[in-house]
Formats: structure tokens, C-alpha cells, sequence
């Protein structure tokens, strides 16, 4: 068991590692993290999401369906469940509270799940809950996710332009009606490629269209660099600061790595369920956090030292919860 744990678990923090190494050789610092990014987020990403998600039929998406309402109810409900907590119970900024929605609910299945589940599950096997939660994550919490950091950052800048007006200014900017200003920024997140490239590549598995393969595989090239590319990128963002031990960063660690494949476990063994779909659906939700956590609280400045520890201490935490699930479903 251990060997299957380091084996799909070690790539990841040895890579987190590697990134706080060259930053703190000065090999690479905020701004070439910022570089690497914005690579991930419009080329890496979307390409690994619209090949892996081609790659699945119609089949294969609809022939365990248990699996696939356990991972959406795993993930959109405790999505929504995380956020209303930290908007309600913590107060926090909207923005906050979608990136700790999804710290806590979406494992990094789209950047690291073939080589974690791969290993513990066999590849075979893995390819269904692989090909299902990544849809679920990239079509439903990550465009959440990005309109309300959108919507938050918007606000934020509207706040602080009101405050710089001279005294000697004759009037404001005219101010923007909230359903235009909503519809403005619907419009900005489906534009961004990690939104739209997952539901084009939907769309083409709904209606049956095959790809030819020597295209798809062209797309894996730069799409297999996103996971390692992006955990690397961490590692530079939290070595320009240091790791943030307070409550909330603990809390949401938790939520994520303990109490989110803690609650499908037991939904779905109160509801009778055996393996395999307990075992996928819960290793697949004991995954660590997303790194894409990370990118969009630098792309939108918003608690980006809290989001890098976050992410840094579930890839080390996983390494002995992920042990203890296996343990618990096998």
C-alpha cells in the first residue's frame, strides 16, 4: 500500500518541492510564475481537458450512473455547501469563498488523476471516474469559481476608482445596470478556454463525433505539462512568502482531504453500494487539491499566499489520508 501511495502521490510533491527550490535559488520568482500561469490557464489545461474529454463516449459517461451522481453530489453539493459556509458562518468576500469552495471540493483528478488513479485503481479502471469528474469539475464549480472571482474583482475596482475621484471632478463614471454588468462577465468567463474547451469537447461526445486519434494524441504533448507545470508553479508562488498555518487554511485542508471522500464513503455505503463504484468514487474525491486553485487567485489577486499553503498541505496530507481510504475501501 505504501508503494501505490508514494508511487501516484510523490510525483506531485517532489515537483511542489522542485518549485520552491529554483525560487529559492532565484531561478524563477513571482513574475516567471505569473508567465507560467498564464500558460497553463489558456493552453496547457484546456488542451489536456478537450483531449481527455473526447476521448470518452457516450457509453462509457452514462454505464454507472451511481458513480457519476455520486461524484456530482460530492462535488457541486459540497461546493455549494463550502461556500455558503464561508460567505454565511465566516463572512468572507465572495471571491474567497468560491476559491475556498473550491479548495475544498474539486481534487486535481484533471491535472494528476491519470497518474494517481492510474496507479491505485489500474488504467482501465480509472479512465471512467477520471473522464466524469473532470467534466463535472470543468463544466459546473471552476466557471463558478472564475464568475465570482470575476464579480468580486469588478466590485473591488469599482470601490477603489469611486475613492480616486478628485474633489474637482465634475461627475462619476456612469454606473452599469447589475444585469448587464452580470451578463458582461457570463460573457467573460464562457470566453475563457478552460471553460469553453470542456463543453465544445462535451458536446462532440454527446453527438457522437470520433476525432481521429493522431489528432488527439498531437494535443498531449503541451496538455500533459499542465499538472506538473502548474504544481511547480505553487511552489514558486508560496517559497515568495511562506506557508500560512492559520485556521482557515487548516479548515479548508480538512474539509478537502478528510471530510469530502469521508461523506461519499459513507453516503454510498449507507445506501448499499459496494466496490467498485465506492472505491472510484472516493479515492477519486480523496485526490488533494486543485492547483488551478492557485492560478486563479493570481490571475485575480486574491489570497494568493493562503491558496499556495492550501494546496501545498493537501498534497502532503494526502499522502496519509489517501493511505487511509484505500485501507477503508478495500
Amino acid at each position: 500500500m505504501l508503494r501505490t501511495i508514494l508511487g501516484a502521490l510523490l510525483p506531485m510533491v517532489v515537483t511542489f518541492l522542485l518549485g520552491l527550490m529554483a525560487a529559492w535559488h532565484h531561478d524563477f520568482g513571482q513574475k516567471e510564475a505569473s508567465i507560467l500561469n498564464r500558460m497553463v490557464l489558456l493552453y496547457a489545461v484546456p488542451l489536456a481537458l478537450f483531449a481527455g474529454t473526447v476521448t470518452s463516449s457516450r457509453a462509457e459517461l452514462s454505464q454507472d450512473l451511481p458513480l457519476v451522481i455520486a461524484l456530482c453530489v460530492g462535488t457541486i453539493g459540497f461546493y455549494g455547501a463550502v461556500l455558503l459556509l464561508a460567505r454565511v458562518a465566516f463572512s468572507m468576500p465572495m471571491g474567497v469563498s468560491a476559491l475556498c469552495a473550491l479548495t475544498a471540493s474539486a481534487p486535481a483528478v484533471p491535472f494528476v488523476g491519470p497518474a494517481v488513479l492510474g496507479d491505485l485503481l489500474g488504467r482501465p479502471n480509472a479512465a471512467i471516474p477520471i473522464a466524469v469528474d473532470s467534466l463535472i469539475i470543468n463544466l459546473t464549480v471552476v466557471p463558478v469559481t472564475i464568475l465570482f472571482l470575476a464579480l468580486d474583482t469588478a466590485g473591488r475596482e469599482s470601490i477603489e476608482s469611486s475613492s480616486k475621484l478628485q474633489d474637482g471632478a465634475r461627475s462619476a463614471p456612469p454606473r452599469t445596470s447589475p444585469l448587464a454588468f452580470l451578463s458582461a462577465k457570463i460573457k467573460e468567463t464562457v470566453r475563457e478556454p478552460m471553460v469553453w474547451a470542456p463543453v465544445l469537447a462535451f458536446v462532440i461526445v454527446l453527438i457522437g463525433f470520433r476525432i481521429p486519434d493522431l489528432l488527439v494524441h498531437s494535443l498531449y504533448m503541451l496538455g500533459h505539462a499542465s499538472g506538473g507545470v502548474a504544481i511547480f508553479a505553487c511552489g514558486i508562488v508560496l517559497a515568495s512568502g511562506k506557508i500560512i498555518f492559520n485556521w482557515r487554511v487548516l479548515f479548508f485542508v480538512f474539509l478537502k482531504n478528510i471530510v469530502q471522500p469521508a461523506l461519499v464513503l459513507g453516503g454510498l455505503r449507507w445506501l448499499g453500494y459496494g466496490n467498485p463504484t465506492v472505491s472510484d468514487a472516493v479515492l477519486t474525491t480523496a485526490i488533494p487539491a486543485m492547483p488551478i486553485v492557485v492560478m486563479l487567485a493570481l490571475q485575480y489577486r486574491v489570497a494568493q499566499a493562503e491558496a499556495a499553503s492550501a494546496v501545498f498541505l493537501s498534497v502532503i496530507g494526502s499522502l496519509i489520508t489517501m493511505g487511509i481510504f484505500i485501507a477503508l475501501t478495500t
